[in-house]
This record gives C-alpha cells, structure tokens and sequence, in this order.
C-alpha cells in the first residue's frame, strides 16, 4: 500500500531542497592504470569526499538485481534501484529463470510466434544486442531460443546482429560471431536453416534511446527489414573488412551490413514471418518496436513498406503503454517507488537529464514507468542532447543542466531535485581516455556551481551514482592485473562498465549532529531511496533498504 510518509522525528530540517546529484557512471577503481576518475582534476569532488560524511556502495551484481556479482551494474538496473528503494530481481535473471524453468517456451507469446512461422511456412527473426555482456541482452538466450525452435519445427531462422564493443571488449565481435556460426553449423547438421542475416554496430544502427537520433533506427529497418545495404558473404567478412576500411573502428561504431548469397540478401523480414527482439532492457528497444508496431501515423522515417508479423520483445518494455503488444517474459512488477511516496506526501519535486539519461531519472527512476504520479508536485525536464558522437563533446550539457538547477534550487519552487549528469558514462563507453578526463573535469566544475546555490538555499546534497564506468578505462589482464596492450604498447580502452562500488556524499552544510558523521558501510545503492526520504523529513518505508545515516 502505498501512502502519505511518516514524519522523520529525528531531523531538524533544512530550509533548502535535498539535491540528488547521480554522477552517472562514476566509481571507485579497482587500478591506478585506467581509472579516469582518479585521473582526472576534479576538486569539487575531492573535496566533498574530504570534508563530508562518504560511503562506499554497491552497484552491481546482486546488489541491484543481477544474477551474480559477476554481472556488471547498468544504469536501467541502477535508477530503479535508486528510485524504489528495494532490490527486485532484474532482466538477465529473469528471463534466465524463464529459459532454465521452461516457462518461456510454454508461454502464449512464443507457441503463437512459432505457430504462425510453421503456417506460412516462413522465418523465425531475431534482433538483439549480440554479446554475453548481460546489460541488454545475452547470446545465451538466443542460442537457447534457437535450440528451442528447431524442436518446435522451425525449418527457417535468421540472426539480425548489432555488434557491441560497449559491454563487452571493443574489438571482441568476432569472439561471438565465430563460435555462434559453429553453434549454428550444428543445428543446421540437423536439418534447419539457420544464419546470420544482418547487422552492425550498435551505436550506428538500431539501438537509439530516447528519440535521440532516429537515422540510427532508419539504418536497422533497412537492413534487417528491407535487407538494403553493402553487401557480404559473412558476418566474419563484414567485421574484417570494415576493419580494414577505417582503421581504429571499434565495434559500437561497424557500419552495417547485409549477408547476401548471389546479391540477394537471406534474410529480409516478409509478411508472414515473425520477429523477437531479444533485448530484455527496454530503453534501447522501444524505438525500432515502435518501427514495427505503429501504423500508417509513424513519421519517424519511411519505412518503405511495413511487413504483416508477428512481433514479440523479450519483455514489456515500458509497462504503462504496454509495448511491445507480446513479449515473452513479465518484467519485475516494481511499485512502491520514492515517487509516488512523495507525490502522495507532497513533497514538490524536478527531474532532470539530457535525452541520454532523461528516462533514466523519470522513467526507470519510476520503477519502469511513463509518466507523473502527480502532475502539480512534479516537473520533468529534459535538455536535448548533442547528435554526434560523445567524445568530441565530452562535456555534454552538464553545465545546462547545473544551470536549470541552481536556478530551481534559489528558486525555492522544490523540495527534492534529482538529477544525472551522463558524462561518466556516455563518454566512457567511447574508450577515448581523454575525452573521459575532459567530461569528468567538466562535470566537477558543475559540481563546484551546483555546491554554491545549495549553500545560499539552505539545502543539502547528495552526491552518488548507478554504477562504475570512468574509473575502468583500461582492460587488465585477470591473473596479474596488468593492463593490457596492443601491438603499439598503448593500452586496450575498455568501454564496458566496472564491477567497481560508488560514492555517496552526504554535503549538509547546515549540518546540526542529528546524525554521525560516519556513515553506513556495505550497502547498495538502493540504500539512496531511504537516505533521501530521511533528508526531506519522512521515516522511509519499513520494507525500504536501510539508508547510509546513522542517527544520533
């Protein structure tokens, strides 16, 4: 049941707001080698961590809902984490649990795909994210999925492949394509037609978010759907040789391609057919659902034509819109987040990101929901985010961002502001290790500002983040912990997350010891929600994680 906090007894109260600073992508690290964050010159941070009340958290694995502390954190996983309070089992875990139980495959939404492939005789598609990464998705699952439709009598399967290089080693796509073409060598030994159809990197084609840069969606539908593009004899051909086209290319960024036998490509998506997208993280799948789902009033870009399918997700993707229409495996059913506990205690609250991370600090803050929970108390903000790629702008629009909210904190229009700052992250996953340095520089100016309009309010912050980026920039070696090394002697960029804990900073300038200074050790940052209900004056959900102050 969710209602009206409790009021804390415990805290004296601030006059200003509590600020809620998500330093997205912002960890401890683990090496001196690599770690940008230490690397960078950022006083404001060092500063906080000096001066104020820090903690450790934990941002990965089973701290946010993964299934081991193995899986990196990911910031879907960490906003909800954040936002309400509590760990639920997330995505991977999930649709593992569904794979290993069976019940994926007894489901409605996957006997009826099956169903209409093996009626019109047609092909089974599959379009995803194609590494072990288990941030958006997991080769595993299709493998898994591809066993299952051979059983079913599935005679026609085809692989639509967006190249990682983000979660996973940047140049490690032929690690998957390699070994998965063998996987399919043997189901095709047993009488099925299985290939690789298409694909490319997946920060060039498909995998947009937020409305961000649509051409990204346009390039996927025409080669997964319309199969236009250049032309290869094999996925392995493809990577080799945009490789050696544009040397230094990594795999995020490998143009698409098509696989073609007699210049006709194998695989395009016809009427009849159907298609899962195998993604289970929503954020980076709604827009092509879109492509496929919305009728003759889509205006995105011309589809050219719009095949008759069966569409399916690997979840619901955004659960208040329930889209896609099918999916194969329920999401966490998140409620009882920090938001509607506010809203109904009438705490005035902002939101605010770029469009890189403006549904991370409404939506998946939300617990994976669109929408306010009250339109009067809560206002969200998004300032549009730069087209084009993040290193050449490393600093985002983090200083827009400060801007709005020093100006929303004189204000005194609210009393809990949150905000995330993408630099850590956005720019980390580019591997380019300077322009990681400029954008964690950049951030701790806005940090430096951002301290200044807290002080004259009255209020307090709370610096944190979702999960480790920046402070991993280099790939070690397991055993020794050296880094790694291409032929030149510079060292192998990493772009995926880190397994590495995050800050919290409790900045309370008015501070008057109604707690220790010392804060709790060995959370995890669902730990946030109750430290910042806490601040604003309220007793935190008894089912809540237990916040980082330690009252006096």
């Amino acid at each position: 049941m969710v209602q009206a906090l409790d009021k804390n007894p415990k805290w004296k109260g601030r006059k200003g707001p509590v600020v809620l600073v998500i330093m997205d992508g912002v960890g401890y690290g683990k090496y001196t080698e690599g770690d940008a964050v230490a690397d960078a010159h950022m006083e404001a941070l060092a500063a906080f961590q000096k001066n104020w009340p820090t903690t450790k958290l934990k941002a990965h694995g089973t701290a946010v809902g993964l299934p081991s502390d193995d899986d990196m954190g990911n910031s879907e996983v960490g906003h909800n984490a954040i936002g309400c309070g509590r760990v639920f089992a997330q995505g991977a875990k999930l649709v593992s649990g569904s794979i290993e139980s069976n019940a994926m495959f007894e489901g409605h939404t996957w006997q009826k795909l099956v169903e209409n492939v093996r009626k019109n005789n047609s092909k089974l598609h599959f379009i995803g994210l194609f590494s072990d990464g288990n941030v958006h998705s997991h080769i595993d699952h299709l493998k898994a999925m591809l066993a299952k439709a051979q059983e079913a009598g599935i005679k026609t399967a085809r692989v639509h492949a967006l190249l990682d290089g983000r979660d996973v080693g940047e140049t490690s796509a032929l690690d998957y394509i390699d070994p998965f073409e063998d996987y399919l060598k043997g189901l095709n030994a047993k009488g099925a037609d299985y290939r690789i159809a298409s694909g490319g990197g997946r920060m060039f084609i498909t995998m947009d978010r937020y409305g961000a840069d649509w051409s990204m969606v346009e390039r996927g539908w025409n080669v997964h759907v319309l199969g236009k593009g250049r032309q290869f004899a094999s996925a392995h051909e493809a990577v080799e040789t945009w490789r050696k086209e544009i040397p230094g290319i990594i795999d995020q960024d490998l143009k698409e391609f098509v696989i073609a036998e007699n210049g006709k490509p194998v695989g395009t998506i016809e009427d009849g057919d159907s298609v899962i997208y195998f993604n289970f993280r929503g954020d980076r799948a709604l827009e092509m659902t879109a492509a496929f789902e919305t009728g003759a009033e889509f205006d995105k870009f011309d589809r050219v034509r719009v095949p008759a399918v069966e569409y399916a997700g690997m979840m619901e993707y955004d659960g208040d819109l329930h889209i896609p229409a099918q999916y194969l495996v329920t999401p966490p059913a998140i409620d009882r987040t920090m938001g509607e506990f506010l809203a109904l205690s009438g705490t005035r609250t902002l939101a605010i990101s770029e469009t890189q991370k403006y549904g991370h600090v409404t939506y998946f803050f939300n617990g994976n929901k669109l929408g306010k929970f009250d339109e009067k108390l809560e206002t969200y903000v998004e300032i549009k985010s730069d087209v084009l790629p993040f290193e050449q702008r490393p600093w985002m629009k983090c200083a827009e961002i400060a801007d709005y909210v020093i100006e929303a904190v004189g204000s005194g229009k609210y009393d809990f502001i949150r905000l995330n700052f993408p630099n850590g992250d956005m720019v980390g996953h580019t591997g380019v290790y300077q322009a990681v340095l400029c954008s964690m520089e950049g951030m701790d100016l806005q940090l430096a500002r951002m301290k200044k309009a807290v002080d004259a309010a009255g209020g307090v912050m709370v610096l944190t983040a979702d999960h480790g980026n920046a402070d991993d920039m280099f790939e070690h070696e397991k055993k020794t912990g050296a880094v790694s090394r291409k032929a030149d002697g510079s060292p192998k960029a990493k772009t995926s997350h880190s397994l590495n804990p995050v800050p919290c900073v409790v900045y309370d300038p008015a501070f008057q010891g109604e707690y220790r200074k010392d804060l709790a050790e060995g959370l995890g940052i669902s730990s946030v929600a109750a430290t910042c209900i806490e601040l604003l004056g309220f007793t935190p959900p008894a089912d809540y994680d237990r916040s980082v102050l330690n009252w006096n």
